[in-house]
């Protein structure tokens, strides 16, 4: 049988970034290679399994123990991230004694970002030059492994289901999962990071475009004439709060976070993304961005400033907290493969926001993947083998319920 470490490193070798701009699905083509070969996996393991039009992978594990057993569907991403590129990875594993990692000599490529609690263990790491892929490449590793074994064990165990979505980096990897087809009764994405993490609080989150209208004519003659889309596009932004923005908030607090803009004298555009935990606060906040827009249609005329705003997900913590024993279970198999619980709110979101709210309930188990997003993200090996265990534990539990 394949190791966790095995199948991770293969997994990562499938260049798999989404592309927010498609309005395909999956928004790459590329993602469905890497969903075609977990299919292939998931068969040789034991499962049915199946990968739909829209790069959607089902699979199955029947009960071994008669009916009545909770339905339990595991859930991870196929997608990376478009912040780094996702090729050709170059995966490293050594053992960390602490200090500095060159990650590339030749470039000096150098990262600090381990503390001494990973010191002592096996890391996973690339040349500096690309995403590793453990968001959530670590997740379905994780689950394949876990699986894989409970597979060849023959331990009685309820019906598993398995789901790997594509897109989920650009908010629409839980759009068209079948929850008919997944047949689940209640799942756990498997996208976190710190060993430990259960995650169910996480942002309301949506989507703003601003689109600044102007006027252009000569400078010369610009005199009460010209109206710069540009200039009014930093207008905008200005009667935004400027504390309510990511590097300078934390924890349960909100915030509007400018992630593109581009402009002209004629047409300019700002977009925004918008969470807070609060949905009372997260409503304020969609308000203040059309008024806004208000003000400066008052400031330069009607028809200058419009704004779109797209709802992404919810808080699912109002869903979970519903379903007390979708915790519980997660929280007993970590103990009992020694890994004390960890709840943290998430600054993000995972497909299972959606999931949730959709009827699954679905909070977020760890991965021990960190600094996702980012050329230095690495995966720990021995804390990704204990989130397999976890994962492995959920799976056998199902028969006692």
């Amino acid at each position: 049988m394949k190791t966790l470490t095995e199948r991770f490193l293969k997994y990562v070798s499938y260049p798999t970034m989404s592309d927010e701009k498609s309005e395909t699905c999956p928004s790459t083509e590329k993602q469905k290679a890497l969903g075609e070969f977990l299919v292939k996996e998931l068969r040789e393991i034991g499962l049915t399994a199946e990968m739909d039009e829209h790069g959607y992978v089902y699979g199955s594990l029947p009960s071994n123990c008669g009916e009545g057993h909770p339905k339990v569907a595991f859930i991870a991403h196929m997608d990376t991230s478009d912040v780094a590129a996702d090729s050709p990875i170059k995966p490293r594993i050594l053992f960390y004694e602490g200090g500095e990692i060159v990650l590339n000599e030749e470039e000096n490529i150098v990262t600090d970002a381990l503390s001494d609690e990973f010191r002592g263990l096996h890391i996973i790491v690339t040349d500096g030059k690309t995403l590793l892929g453990a968001d959530d490449k670590a997740g379905v590793a994780e689950i394949v492994d876990a699986v894989a074994r409970l597979a060849a064990s023959g331990e009685p165990h309820g019906d598993i289901k398995i789901c790997f979505t594509p897109d989920e980096e650009i908010g629409r990897g839980a759009d068209l999962v079948d929850l008919d087809k997944l047949g689940a009764d209640y799942g756990y994405t498997v996208d976190g990071g710190e060993l430990g993490g259960i995650e169910y609080e996480n942002f309301n989150a949506a989507s703003a475009r601003v689109e600044i209208n102007g006027f252009s004519v000569h400078p010369g003659a610009a005199f009460g004439t010209m109206k710069n889309a540009s200039l009014i596009a930093l207008e905008f932004a200005s009667l935004l709060p400027s504390e309510e923005v990511p590097e300078k908030t934390k924890d349960y607090e909100g915030f509007y976070h400018l992630v593109e803009m581009s402009g002209e004298i004629e047409h300019a555009e700002l977009v925004y993304i918008i969470r807070d935990h609060d949905k009372v606060k997260f409503e304020e906040k969609k308000q203040k961005m059309a008024e806004a827009a208000l003000e400066i249609d008052r400031r330069y005329g009607e028809g200058t400033a419009a704004v779109t705003i797209r709802d992404s997900y919810y808080n699912m913590k109002e869903v979970i907290e519903k379903h007390p024993h979708v915790l519980r279970r997660a929280e007993d198999a970590m103990r009992a493969e020694g890994v004390e619980p960890i709840s943290m709110p998430i600054r993000g979101g995972t497909d299972g926001a959606r999931l949730s709210f959709m009827g699954l309930p679905c909070p977020n188990l760890c991965t021990g993947g960190h600094m996702f997003h980012s050329r230095f993200e690495f995966a720990v090996v021995e804390h990704m083998e204990k989130c397999s265990d976890i994962v492995l534990r959920i799976m056998k539990d199902t028969a006692k319920f």
